[in-house]
Formats: C-alpha cells, sequence, structure tokens
C-alpha cells in the first residue's frame, strides 16, 4: 500500500500537522537567469540551480533551503527531523549528503515515544518555486530495508487550500525493499495516498539505485507532467488520468529533499539494516519551458 509519507498539511495552518516547525511561507522566484543544457534535450533558462559546491560539513545554502524540523506520525515514520549538520551537509566534493543515523543525542521525542532515529529534511518554500518547465536532480539513494528517501514538490497554496488540494508531484521516491525500482506519483484532491497516480521505472539487469548516480527529472507543461530516469521517459500523465477529478498542477510548486526512516509503505528497518545511510545529492536544476 503506498499511503502518502508526509503530506497530511492544515488547510489552515502553515506548518505540518507531523509537528515539523518550519513555516511554509509564499514562495518567490530566485537565481540568476541564465542557460542550460539538460539530458533531456534543449537550452532552458535557469531558474533554480544548486551545485552544493561549498566546504566540508557546511549547511545548505539557507537562502536556496530551509530545514524542516520534528517526527512523522501521518506514516508513522520513525525518524526525527534535525536542524543539525550531522544530518545534513554539505561533503566539500559537490554534493549535499542527507544522513540517517540510528542515535538520538538531542532526546527527542516522536510519536511513539523516544525517537530512535534522525535524518533530514529540506523545502525550499519562501525561497523559491516553479510553474512548469523542467526539474531534475542527481542522486545517489541509500540502501536498505526501511529507507525511503524522496525528491519531491508540493503546491505553494498550501497553507490556504491545505492537502491534496494544494497538489504533490513526487519525482522520486524509492524504498529500500526495491532496490532497483523508483515511483513517481500525482496526489490531488480525489487521487492521494495510496490512490495516487503514478508508475514505477526499474533499472535493468538487476541494477541497484544506490550502487551510483541518477538523473531524475520531469518535463512539466499546461496540464501535463513527464517522469524521466537518465533521461528515459518511463510515464506521462495528464487531466484524462485523474479520473475526472481536479488536476490542480499548474500553479507554483516548491521543492522538497528528504529522508525518511520507516513507514507504512516500506516497512521499518530490520536487522539487515546497516547505519548511518546517507542519499546523496549531485546537484538540483529548475529550468523553464524550451
Amino acid at each position: 500500500m503506498r499511503l502518502s509519507r508526509r503530506s497530511r498539511i492544515a488547510a489552515c495552518g502553515a506548518s505540518l500537522l507531523c509537528c515539523l516547525t518550519a513555516a511554509l511561507l509564499p514562495g518567490t522566484a530566485s537565481a540568476d537567469a541564465a542557460d542550460s543544457r539538460h539530458a533531456s534535450g534543449g537550452t532552458r533558462a535557469v531558474a533554480f540551480a544548486d551545485e552544493f559546491d561549498g566546504p566540508a560539513g557546511a549547511p545548505v545554502d539557507s537562502g536556496k533551503w530551509q530545514t524542516e524540523t520534528g517526527d512523522n506520525v501521518d506514516n508513522h515514520e520513525r525518524q526525527y527531523y534535525t536542524a543539525s549538520t550531522d544530518n545534513a551537509a554539505l561533503d566539500g566534493n559537490g554534493h549535499l549528503v542527507i544522513t540517517a543515523r540510528k542515535e538520538n543525542p538531542g532526546n527527542y521525542q516522536c510519536w511513539y515515544g523516544r525517537c530512535e532515529y534522525t535524518s533530514a529534511r529540506l523545502n525550499t518554500a519562501g525561497r523559491f518555486t516553479q510553474t512548469h518547465g523542467h526539474v531534475e536532480a542527481r542522486i545517489k539513494v541509500p540502501r536498505g530495508q526501511g529507507m525511503w528517501p524522496a525528491f519531491w514538490m508540493l503546491g505553494d497554496d498550501i497553507g490556504s487550500v491545505g492537502w491534496p488540494d494544494c497538489g504533490e508531484i513526487d519525482v522520486m521516491e524509492n524504498v529500500g525493499f526495491e532496490p532497483g525500482t523508483v515511483h513517481g506519483t500525482l496526489h490531488g484532491p480525489g487521487y492521494s495516498g495510496s490512490g495516487g497516480i503514478g508508475a514505477g521505472y526499474t533499472l535493468p539487469g538487476g541494477e541497484a539505485f544506490a550502487d551510483g548516480f541518477h538523473t531524475f527529472a520531469i518535463d512539466w507543461s499546461p496540464g501535463s507532467v513527464s517522469w524521466s530516469v537518465d533521461g528515459n521517459v518511463y510515464q506521462t500523465r495528464t487531466p484524462a488520468d485523474v479520473g475526472g477529478n481536479r488536476w490542480v498542477f499548474d500553479k507554483p510548486f516548491f521543492l522538497i529533499l528528504n529522508l525518511a526512516v520507516g513507514g507504512y509503505w516500506p516497512g521499518d528497518p530490520d536487522g539487515s539494516t546497516n547505519f548511518p545511510q546517507q542519499m546523496t545529492v549531485d546537484y538540483v536544476r529548475v529550468s523553464t519551458g524550451d
């Protein structure tokens, strides 16, 4: 069952019901206009780019990302998201590393009691939003039962309309028990949680996504979202796919990167799961349409 792992949002609130404390502020465009050539072809104007350059141990650029804190009862995830560079930091080699640890030095409390794990979740709310274009990230996912990395987007009007009316675009999700498969999904009014509309992409020859970096992307235009892995398009969704429900994806969205531990969909870590586990992000880039 594919329950939405993180997206129960109060319609009149600007914070996550799962007690994340980062405010979801109205998004604003950022980044200088430039040109960039993406794997899918064509020259586009860059709307947002983070190459994660900086010294090892440095936090992410706070002008581009905010760090959420708290737990997530809605999907029964086991981690506590912290603002510590122990859980999200640059590695000095042009990467952001989000680290899930089996530890709790801050004595954080979760929905089930004392938290067993810490990790990180970052978003661009209040810093950057985009409507349509090409959205991509090059990521090496972690490995093991209970790991749940994701690169995804939420409608910027979430504070006023709530979830799922705001819409959610999952560019990439992976669960540890499917090491060779990622999923791309839409969630909206009438097609959320386990009723989300999407598909999976599986690597050939028994390869695992944790073995190396892969590029996860969407090409997004009015009335259409297409997903690709390493330039290979594996699904396209349009209003015809949402069963007569509202299509809520032609408006500004902000970006999210996170590494969850456990939950309804991936299941909890077990004795085979080694910690720490890392989600390594080479870059995140957003460009306008051709």
